[in-house]
């Protein structure tokens, strides 16, 4: 396994980091959880990231499962010291499940301490090392499309408050440090500008999504990323699973998301998914590489990403993922996916 250190940390983080996101709902059991994080131990990786709503698809009944299956598997095999656990806290929505006896979930001063106190108890640990707001509190289109509907209210958490009970949060010792989550380049530099002028910590890492069919991040944000040392988390490298060809032409194999979580990533299924997909996927088949494997490699490589978050729902599935690390992409293959992209730019934002 390879490594990055978080600039502005004692955090050295594996570049694929183990997504959890599908443990304790219908695709994954904690048994599978479990074998995935001993796996995925094995071959170097020292970087978990979940969140207090999964398992996905959110549900009553599965909130806060996945954190309670690293935390079993945390107690059971002792390996706290040795993993760094990146955690989630929910932005604005309707889920009042989530916290009970609130109307919606906010990024406010008492929700936010409500809900690292819930996650501390489900994983079983006392700190979180990066905990992420899972979404911004503001309106905002932050799961698909590049529109951006601007909507005039006052009923917005300050970025400030969020900020300064974060603040709160490292000086407990409750987190180590905390990072942002499908965030955009006005929102990133509000953060920054305010943590200067009020000397207060600034986010380490933005998680967001990015892959061969949603690179809009390089568009503005990564160069926040390198000049400001605020590196990507990328999330969805092989974008919902379609580079890996197995929908193309239509199929929906059993057991995908595709057939069990209905229309829940409409993002994924635009005009211009399929081709897109299926010129990436010749790219692959010319240069005989994997295309899943050259998926996730092209975003290891990028000099803004700090670690590319893989997850699986089989072993088999896991560990051709994991293997993406030990995968080199020349000149040419470079040459070939820029190539595609200018024909298909972003078909999946």
């Amino acid at each position: 396994m390879k490594f990055n250190k978080i600039p502005n940390t004692d955090l050295n983080v594996s570049q694929i980091c183990l997504g959890t996101m599908t443990w304790g709902s219908m695709q994954n059991t904690e048994q599978d959880g479990f074998d995935q994080m001993d796996y995925a131990v094995s071959k170097g990786i020292n970087f978990f990231d979940t969140a207090e709503l999964y398992s996905i698809p959110p549900t009553k009944e599965t909130c806060g499962v996945t954190n309670k299956i690293i935390g079993n598997w945390l107690k059971k095999t002792k390996k706290r010291d040795e993993i760094i656990i990146a955690d989630k806290v929910t932005g604005r929505s309707g889920m009042d499940w989530i916290r009970p006896g609130e109307k919606e979930t906010r990024l406010n001063k008492k929700q936010i301490n409500t809900a690292i106190d819930n996650s501390l108890k489900n994983l079983q640990i006392d700190h979180v090392d990066i905990y992420q707001l899972h979404w911004p509190d503001r309106p905002l289109n932050v799961f698909s499309g590049l529109e951006y509907e601007h909507t005039e209210t006052n009923d917005i958490i300050p970025i400030l408050e969020t900020m300064e009970t974060m603040a709160s949060l490292i000086k407990s010792g409750k987190i180590k440090y905390y990072g942002l989550s499908n965030e955009t380049p006005w929102g990133t530099s509000q953060y920054i500008k305010l943590a200067d002028k009020h000397n207060i910590p600034k986010p380490i890492t933005i998680q967001n999504p990015y892959s061969l069919i949603n690179r809009s991040y390089e568009v503005g944000l990564s160069e926040i990323s390198i000049r400001e040392k605020i590196g990507l988390l990328a999330y969805s490298p092989l974008g919902g699973g379609h580079l890996t060809g197995k929908y193309l032409g239509g199929k929906k194999p059993a057991g995908t998301r595709e057939i069990l979580w209905g229309n829940r990533f409409d993002r994924y299924r635009t005009r211009n998914t399929e081709p897109a997909v299926k010129a990436y996927y010749e790219v692959a088949k010319k240069h005989n590489i994997d295309p899943a494997q050259m998926a996730i490699q092209f975003c290891i490589i990028q000099k803004f990403v700090t670690s590319t978050i893989i997850g699986a729902t089989s072993m088999e599935q896991l560990k051709k993922n994991i293997d993406s690390i030990d995968l080199s992409l020349t000149n040419d293959v470079i040459k070939d996916i820029n190539n595609v992209q200018l024909i298909y730019s972003n078909p999946c934002p």
